[in-house]
């Protein structure tokens, strides 16, 4: 039996599509946008290609949920979960519905993804399946408990549910940052101004014939910086920069003179597409520009790109530069020391943002790490949405271009 027949009388035939459909709906509910035609087109593709092979089979029904680079892995992981008996495509071949839970022994567990896991078991949390019977209690004291938006603050990006990633999508979605104004060597009118506009005063004491010579002055016009922003989207970041995108949308639509980057093993600037205002159409632009998705880093190439091409168009009048990635370098930092010192004399101010500093344990001992600190500014985590808010605080402050955290790394790096 090749095929599958998707109409009939059979009972087999029916139990086939509605396993077809079960499992569409976990891929929806991990995030996936699947509807009512996804799923017909999906049991008419498994028609056509049959199911005698296990990789016929995957990458039948890869073409029809999967659109977008982003989805592959959440597809990938869900597709492996539902399916996981070794025998099941004989038990398809028998019209016989798959188990969908996991086996006991722990040898066998994997470790999977919230989202994955949730839309699996029909949105129930796994660590409290219970949660919605318990009557709900009663709290005297209230001064030590949390609230479940300040447990989603700190929650860390990769361990977030479909239904709390939705949730900080739009949280993040509001956020704005209050990068700090600068001076410029324009000036504007102001009346309680220091410095004495002499041409305006001139001109003003024309119109009354000199008898008077009414001051004007002056101030430095002041104005926010540019915003240039390096992420990373490689394997190890995919889960991160995934949600700085969104951040980024929100920044990019918020203020002017935004410049957005991503990289893996090559540079792509996105900045056009997140311009738009659309946040899905913005990503779906995103994701067919970029081909390096979920690769591996090759941070000083790509650096190099930027410093040849990009540098003198983006870093004019002082820009403050975001580096987004956890200095995993496939290339072991080669040539990436003299092309983040470059980077760093041509920007107001260099802040590395690393996933990796949200464990207490973390050092810093890839060849990668250590090139990039002793030339950053400041050194932050980025995991959660407290990490988010505690960034635009520190871009709306004023006050010395290195903090101190960095030299407390460096010293430890040495």
């Amino acid at each position: 039996m090749d095929t599958v027949a998707t109409t009939g009388g059979g009972s087999g035939d029916g139990k086939l599509v509605a396993n077809i459909m079960h499992f569409a709906r976990a891929l929806r509910a991990a995030g996936l946008p699947i509807g009512p035609g996804k799923v017909i087109q999906a049991v008419r593709a498994v028609e056509a290609a049959g199911i005698a092979r296990r990789d016929d089979f995957y990458w039948t029904l890869h073409a029809v949920f999967v659109n977008r680079r982003d989805q592959r892995a959440l597809f990938d992981q869900a597709f492996h979960v539902f399916w996981r008996n070794p025998r099941i495509l004989e038990r398809m071949m028998s019209l016989i519905l798959p188990s969908v839970a996991l086996p006991a022994d722990e040898r066998e567990q994997e470790e999977i993804s919230r989202r994955v896991a949730e839309a699996l078991r029909g949105g129930q949390d796994p660590e409290d399946p219970d949660e919605k019977e318990k009557e709900p209690e009663i709290e005297i004291d209230a001064r030590m408990t949390w609230s479940s938006r300040e447990v989603l603050r700190t929650r860390d990006f990769e361990k977030m549910t479909a239904e709390e990633v939705e949730t900080a999508k739009k949280a993040i979605a509001r956020m704005r940052l209050p990068i700090m104004a600068v001076p410029t060597r324009r000036f504007e009118t102001h009346p309680s101004a220091s410095r004495i506009d002499m041409r305006a005063s001139l001109r003003a004491s024309l119109r009354s014939g000199g008898a008077e010579i009414p001051l004007h002055r002056r101030r430095p016009r002041r104005r926010r910086p540019p915003l240039v922003i390096l992420c990373d989207i490689s394997g190890s970041m995919s889960r991160y920069s995934r949600m700085m995108i969104h951040f980024l949308h929100a920044v990019t639509n918020d203020r002017d003179r935004v410049h957005t980057f991503v990289f893996g093993t090559r540079l792509t600037s996105i900045t056009r597409h997140l311009r738009l205002r659309d946040v899905d159409e913005a990503l779906e632009k995103v994701g067919g520009s970029v081909q390096d998705w979920d690769g591996g880093t090759r941070i000083g190439h790509c650096l190099h790109e930027f410093n040849a091409v990009w540098s003198r168009r983006v870093l004019g009048q002082g820009a403050v530069v975001l580096l987004i990635t956890d200095g995993l370098d496939r290339d072991a930092g080669e040539g990436l020391e003299g092309e983040i010192e470059r980077l760093h004399k041509s920007c107001r101010r260099l802040i590395w943002l690393n996933p990796l500093l949200r464990y207490d344990e973390f050092q810093p001992k890839s060849l990668g790490m250590r090139a990039i600190l002793p030339h950053v500014d400041d050194f932050r985590s980025i995991h959660n949405l407290e990490s988010l808010e505690h960034l635009a605080a520190a871009l709306g402050r004023t006050g010395p271009r290195r903090e101190e955290g960095v030299s407390q790394w460096l010293e430890m790096m040495h």
